[in-house]
C-alpha cells in the first residue's frame, strides 16, 4: 500500500513538474508577443518610460505614422504573400516527389544521392551565399522574385523530413494496390501518397511560409526596386533615421508582419490535426 502510494506521489509530482515545464515556456513565448502589441498602441514617450502589460490609445497616430512616410503596406504585403506563396508549395511538393522516389524506387547511386542530401542539409546555407549571388547576377536574375521562390525546389531538410514519415507511415500495399488498378505513378504520387502525409506536408508547408516570409536577407541584397520590397524590408526600413524614435510605429508594422503567419499556421495545422485523428482511427 505504501508503494502505491509513494508511486502515486511521484507521478503527481512528476506530472505537476512538466506542466510547470510547459507553462514557463508559453510565457517566454506569449509575453514578448504580448509586449510587442501593447507597445504597438503606446506613444514613443510611453515606450520609453519602460514595460507595462496595460495597452495604450495611441494606435491610430502609430498607423498615420505608417502611412504617412511612404509605408507600402498593402505592396509589401502582395509581393511577401506571393514569394511566400510560391515558394512554399515548390519546396513542399518538389521535396515530397524527391522523398518520395528515394523511399519507393530503387536505382542505382539511390544511396550516394540520399548521403548527398544529408551532407547538403548540414551545410550553413551562409556558406554558399556569395556563389549564389554570382550565380543570380550572371544569370541576369538581380531584382527578380525568381531566385526567390525556384531554389525552393532543393529543400533537403524538407527531403529529409518527409522520407522519414514516409518510413514510418507510407504501405507499399497501398502502392501495389494503385498500380493493380492501372493507376500511373504520378496520378498514384498526387491523388493517393499526398493525402496521406497530409500532416507531413502540413507541417513542412507552415515552416516553409514562416521561413520565407520573415527571410530578410536574401530579398534585401537581391531587390532593388522599392516596389518590389517585402513587408520585412518595409519593416526594417522603419529602423532608418526619419523613424528612430517612432518606436511605436516600428511595433505596429512587426505587429502587422506577424498577421499573415498567424493566419497562415491556424489554417495549416487543421490538416495536421485532421491527419493524426485520421491515423488514430486507422485499423
Amino acid at each position: 500500500m505504501m508503494k502505491n502510494t509513494n508511486y502515486r506521489l511521484s507521478a503527481s509530482l512528476s506530472r505537476f513538474g512538466i506542466y510547470l515545464f510547459m507553462l514557463i515556456i508559453t510565457l517566454l513565448v506569449v509575453i514578448p508577443i504580448y509586449l510587442m502589441l501593447i507597445n504597438a498602441t503606446r506613444t514613443n514617450a510611453q515606450i520609453n518610460e519602460g514595460i507595462s502589460f496595460i495597452p495604450g490609445s495611441n494606435t491610430i497616430n502609430n498607423w498615420k505614422n505608417l502611412t504617412n512616410r511612404n509605408f507600402q503596406i498593402s505592396q509589401g504585403f502582395g509581393n511577401s504573400l506571393f514569394i511566400a506563396l510560391s515558394s512554399t508549395i515548390i519546396v513542399v511538393y518538389f521535396s515530397a516527389l524527391t522523398a518520395y522516389a528515394l523511399h519507393v524506387y530503387k536505382f542505382k547511386l539511390k544511396n550516394f544521392v540520399w548521403v548527398l542530401i544529408l551532407f547538403t542539409m548540414m551545410l550553413p546555407g551562409a556558406l554558399s551565399f556569395i556563389g549564389f549571388y554570382q550565380f543570380v547576377a550572371r544569370l541576369k536574375l538581380l531584382n527578380s522574385y525568381i531566385p526567390l521562390i525556384i531554389p525552393g525546389i532543393a529543400a533537403p531538410a524538407v527531403v529529409f523530413f518527409i522520407k522519414q514519415y514516409f518510413s514510418s507511415t507510407l504501405s507499399f500495399e497501398l502502392i501495389d494496390a494503385a498500380r493493380i488498378d492501372g493507376a500511373g505513378e504520378f496520378y498514384i504520387f498526387n491523388l493517393v501518397i499526398l493525402p496521406v502525409i497530409q500532416p507531413a506536408l502540413a507541417t513542412q508547408a507552415i515552416f516553409s511560409f514562416i521561413g520565407s516570409w520573415n527571410n530578410f536577407m536574401t530579398p534585401f541584397i537581391l531587390i532593388s526596386d522599392p516596389k518590389k520590397y517585402t513587408l520585412p524590408m518595409l519593416v526594417q526600413m522603419l529602423r532608418g533615421d526619419i523613424y528612430r524614435t517612432e518606436y511605436g510605429s516600428i511595433y505596429l508594422g512587426i505587429a502587422i508582419s506577424l498577421v499573415p503567419i498567424i493566419v497562415f499556421y491556424s489554417f495549416a495545422s487543421q490538416f495536421i490535426i485532421a491527419g493524426i485523428a485520421m491515423g488514430s482511427l486507422k485499423e
